[in-house]
């Protein structure tokens, strides 16, 4: 039967303290805790940040269609043609045309500025989820009341305006008709027919949505369309599938998918993540001080023994890897248990709520958490090198210990 190598089981009493009753020694004990703790701060810290990165473009997309089809010339005039060619480039599973435009809306002396868009209810429900996020008034009463068009306002719109579903408010448009007294804005009334929340203040209280038709005659285009929004089946594929629809259209068509329009955002996202974890690895680095203190208080401890296991045969090889394995052994239970708290801290933030947010605040009751595979094995393989790394020095200083001086006086 074989039999593991002389270093391992030697490493494993060399963890041990030197009195039988104790155990493992508290110097090992207060390594493992630095790996432990370093490895769980960071996957419970990445965990949250993926989850606020995955809440953040789940209501990006929510309100926003996948990719937008425009054109160089304007307004797109020959709309229901360039829709059908594009329901047949792959990967396209919805598309609806839209006009928009930047309006002032008013309700009494409350005034504020915000992007008019008219939609085609039917097909905006395949496109975006914003008639999803209905929280008064219905979007089945989308009709228009005597010469009124309806309209859809966020919540925190309503809310400064202090209007409710069924209310009429003022659009007022500054590029307007020209008058005898010169340019004058154009003005129209429109019926709150619901009021939704997606969730992210920047929707909520500066877009609007109407009939196509009606923004069509409130912006002079009632022939023509801004731009045709699409779903796609995959939101990863975008920027090939907008490859494609370019190449089905031809110029003067361009595609903007929501990488490109959110760029900025996601890419501060990830550096942030980035930097996260460069900064908490620091921990982990710490820990390894921990080990590394362990390891020359063990075998300066240990000369004695080191100097009789050369004397019986023992190759410097075998002296640093007992020292080497020892090292790696905190690593490797410090990172495991760190690996399976932070995996309980996070489901126990995700499942019971632990750390409360005021909604009103934040638009969140609780942290969101998504914890990612690639987020662990990251880490885990990030601790075990440093761990390893931390040993070599005293590895080597233990090899290259002389025999004969701890055993002279013997």
């Amino acid at each position: 039967m074989r039999t593991l190598p002389y270093p391992f089981f030697i490493a494993l009493r060399y963890l041990k303290s030197k009195r039988q009753n104790r155990g493992v020694s508290f110097n090992t004990v207060i390594s493992i805790s630095g790996v432990a703790v370093g490895v769980m701060a960071l996957l419970v810290v990445l965990s949250v940040m993926s989850g606020f990165h995955e809440d953040l473009q789940r209501k990006i997309l929510g309100a926003n269609a996948h990719a937008i089809v425009q054109s160089f010339h304007g307004p797109i005039e020959d709309y229901a043609a360039v829709i059908e060619k594009i329901r047949g480039v792959p990967h396209v599973v919805s598309v609806s045309p839209f006009i928009i435009g930047q309006v002032m809306v008013t309700h009494g002396k409350r005034a504020h500025g915000v992007f008019l868009r008219g939609i085609d209810p039917v097909t905006e429900h395949g496109t975006t989820d914003i008639l999803k996020h209905i929280v008064s008034g219905s979007a089945a009463d989308l009709t228009e009341t005597i010469g009124v068009p309806w309209i859809i306002i966020g919540s925190e719109l309503a809310s400064m305006l202090g209007v409710s579903a069924g209310e009429s408010i003022t659009i007022l448009s500054p590029s307007g008709e020209v008058g005898p007294l010169g340019m004058l804005p154009k003005i129209k009334q429109f019926r709150v027919a619901a009021i939704f929340e997606m969730g992210m203040f920047e929707y909520d209280s500066s877009l609007v949505l109407t009939d196509m038709k009606a923004a069509g005659n409130f912006f002079g285009i009632e022939h023509a369309v801004s731009g045709i929004e699409l779903r796609l089946d995959d939101i990863y594929k975008a920027p090939e599938v907008s490859l494609s629809v370019v190449n089905t259209l031809g110029f003067p068509y361009y595609v903007k998918d929501w990488m490109q329009m959110n760029k900025n955002l996601f890419s501060a996202l990830k550096l942030e993540k980035f930097a996260m974890f460069v900064i908490l690895i620091l921990i982990v680095l710490v820990a390894s001080f921990n080990i590394v203190s362990t390891l020359m208080m063990s075998v300066m401890e240990k000369q004695k023994e080191i100097a009789i296991l050369k004397t019986m045969g023992a190759t410097h090889r075998g002296i640093m890897a007992i020292f080497v394995l020892q090292g790696l052994l905190i690593g490797l239970v410090g990172t495991a248990l760190g690996v399976s708290g932070g995996y309980i801290l996070g489901r126990l933030l995700n499942d019971y709520e632990l750390i409360k947010l005021p909604a009103d605040v934040y638009y969140l009751s609780k942290l969101p958490v998504k914890m990612k595979l690639v987020d662990f094995i990251v880490v885990s393989v990030s601790a075990v090198t440093i761990s390893f790394l931390s040993t070599l020095y005293p590895s080597y200083y233990a090899a290259k210990l002389n025999p004969v001086e701890p055993l002279r006086y013997e």
